[in-house]
């Protein structure tokens, strides 16, 4: 049973997910927080599976949440859940280590299969705004130093873990939060191609799972 948190300020939007997760056989609501200080802290004392976050949160704002969770307990898996579509706000939630984004509004099989999927360690972005996403990154071009492209600290990568430019764009895109067939669409790989870079990326990073990837590429500056 996967057990979820839920961190939302709107008490009529509570219970309208507290009814879709209710629908599901192996999804179980353990928690509700309306504002970010209280997610945190019943989020340590609950242990949840899964955290559904908003942003917008009074206190602390979701992002600011998820940051502080995945401090104390990197295994809590953050899937944010927010109608806000703006680049900035995604981007910085990835960044503050959350494992997936999904719009308000999805249908409940969305957002079944988001917490299925971010509870398995594989990142979820919503359809619609995963072209936001791919339209503000693209696969990156050297530059005249050959360091540093669009935010990738290629000699880095080398350097410390054997990536090669195609790896290190790889893993770029998996910091962001992109699925393989995302991937491979931004990149105009094949799904097989794809599949075969983020193997080669995890085990050149010594990482089990893609947020495991995500946090060593943040922390060790590669992206």
């Amino acid at each position: 049973m996967i057990r979820v948190l839920l961190c939302e300020d709107h008490e009529l939007v509570r219970m309208g997910l507290s009814i879709m997760i209710d629908k599901s056989e192996d999804i179980t609501l353990i928690g509700e927080a309306e504002n970010g200080l209280l997610g945190v802290e019943l989020a340590k004392q609950l242990s949840p599976d899964i955290v559904l976050m908003d942003i917008g949160l009074p206190n602390i704002d979701g992002i600011e949440a998820t940051k502080r969770i995945k401090d104390f307990n990197p295994q809590i898996k953050v899937l944010i859940f927010t109608s806000r579509d703006d680049s900035d706000d995604i981007f910085a939630a990835f960044k503050s280590g959350a494992d997936g984004y999904i719009m308000k509004g999805a249908s409940t099989e969305n957002i079944h299969t988001a917490i299925r999927s971010v509870n398995e360690g594989v990142a979820w972005i919503d359809p619609q705004i995963a072209r936001l996403v791919l339209s503000s990154i693209q696969a990156p071009t050297s530059n005249n130093t050959g360091n540093t492209t669009n935010g990738i600290n290629y000699k880095a990568g080398k350097l410390q873990y054997g990536l090669t430019e195609r790896e290190m764009e790889v893993l770029a895109l998996i910091v962001n939060g992109l699925t393989n067939p995302q991937i491979a669409e931004a990149l105009t790989i094949t799904k097989a191609t794809t599949k075969a870079h983020v193997h080669s990326v995890l085990q050149k990073l010594s990482a089990a799972t893609r947020t495991q990837a995500t946090r060593k590429a943040m922390d060790e500056g590669l992206v």
